[in-house]
């Protein structure tokens, strides 16, 4: 079995007479992102902070590759130190500093590159993150949501080991929040570290988690996948999961996938079942001449999209959401294959005629002086029949998936 690479063993915390963690054990997985999910209050940054070594625990301990953080000496310690990174809740910058001094603070204090080194690698973040017009300002100077994004573009500027987001999107726009957990993943896949990160930003998260940990009262409720989740019979995790089924999917206006799945399962399990039920999967794939601006340009198009079916299929009774980060699955109740080619086909032509070039205009970035990028919608239509399940459905509609409508780039790069 799989070793952690960070492991609380009976880990109790308390702050006076309150006890905020309580006996708890959790495992945390290497090149994973695992997201700690919870009421205010219940100890999920008090959590993080154990990871780091900001705070030790009053019983028990924490392990890093079998390893007692609190019993490493000095030199241990520090090394341990330096392959962890923190996103603070406050985000913790420094007034007296520029947006450019606090995000090269960490490579000025832990590395010897030199100026112009370091500069590069500023810069580089500052473009991924928006901030370039903010360099000589200060966090005083900035709204939350920047500020938040300087102490992003600061907690990923030593391309560490292991980082932790106490709350990364809290205070930005769908867009854009959607853009920093797309950004997290991308980072995670491109250097391979390992995330954990506190969220409320539900479902959101849950496109981008490998794991996630339900902490309730100073507790682990739960631990493992979303999937896992949904099907372990234990109260406290079944009211969890029933209060995040009004939410909807903030980034495109569809449903939540808890919403879908059960109007899914009433539409195929009810005592009259349709004769006829068909799906679409659509796909998003954007090529990109410039790679790191992908995660903001893949959520304008999927935020559009999801807006283009909602407005297209909704008055025709089929219901959307999304499945996963890039994807949208659309049932079709009474409605056959043939029918649903049919009506896909339409679909793609007014995507080619309007909507992609529309899209492409509202998505531009000021990346350079000419962005360039191609969009591909991929789209694929199944039958449904009462036994699919979801899961299922988009395994059948993957394997169909061609693409639908193409926008390329008009400058030809």
């Amino acid at each position: 079995m799989e070793t952690p690479l960070i492991e609380f063993v009976k880990v109790t915390k308390r702050f006076g007479d309150k006890t905020v963690l309580n006996n708890i054990d959790l495992k945390i997985y290497g090149n994973q992102i695992t997201t700690i999910i919870g009421k205010s209050g219940t100890g999920k940054s008090v959590l993080l902070k154990h990871i780091i070594g900001l705070l030790e625990p009053d019983e028990g301990e924490v392990l890093f590759q079998g390893r007692a953080i609190n019993r490493m000496n000095r030199k241990e310690k520090d090394a341990y130190k330096s392959r962890v990174s923190y996103l603070f809740q406050n985000n913790a910058l420094f007034d007296s500093m520029t947006v450019f001094e606090n995000v090269a603070f960490p490579l000025i204090q832990t590395t010897d590159l030199g100026k112009r080194e370091i500069k590069e690698r500023v810069m580089k973040r500052m473009e991924e993150l928006e901030l370039t017009d903010a360099l000589d300002k200060y966090p005083s100077e900035l709204s939350g949501g920047m500020q938040k994004r300087v102490a992003l573009a600061r907690a990923l500027i030593t391309d560490p080991e292991i980082v932790l987001f106490d709350e990364p999107t809290t205070g930005q726009d769908p867009i854009r929040k959607n853009m920093i957990l797309s950004m997290i993943t991308h980072y995670k896949k491109k250097f391979g570290f390992t995330a954990v990160m506190i969220s409320h930003d539900i479902p959101d998260v849950f496109f981008i988690s490998d794991r996630i940990i339900i902490l309730w009262d100073g507790r682990i409720g739960f631990e493992g996948t979303y999937e896992e989740a949904k099907k372990v019979n234990i109260p406290l995790i079944d009211e969890f999961l029933r209060s995040l089924e009004g939410f909807e999917d903030e980034l495109t206006g569809l449903i939540s996938r808890e919403v879908f799945r059960v109007r899914y399962s009433t539409i195929l399990g009810g005592p009259v079942v349709p004769l006829k039920v068909s799906a679409v999967l659509f796909s998003i794939r954007i090529s990109l001449l410039e790679e790191t601006i992908g995660p903001q340009k893949t959520m304008e198009v999927l935020r559009m999209l999801g807006e283009y079916i909602n407005t297209r299929f909704s008055p025709i009774g089929a219901f959307s959401a999304r499945y996963s980060r890039d994807e949208i699955l659309t049932i079709f109740p009474h409605t056959d294959v043939e029918e649903a080619e049919q009506l896909v086909y339409e679909f793609a032509q007014e995507l080619k005629d309007k909507v992609l070039a529309n899209i492409k205009l509202v998505s531009e970035k000021k990346v350079g002086e000419e962005p360039c990028f191609d969009i591909h919608i991929h789209g694929g239509v199944v039958d449904v029949s009462s036994s699919d399940t979801i899961d299922q459905i988009v395994e059948k509609a993957r394997a169909r998936q061609r693409i639908i409508a193409i926008h390329r780039c008009e400058n030809g790069r």
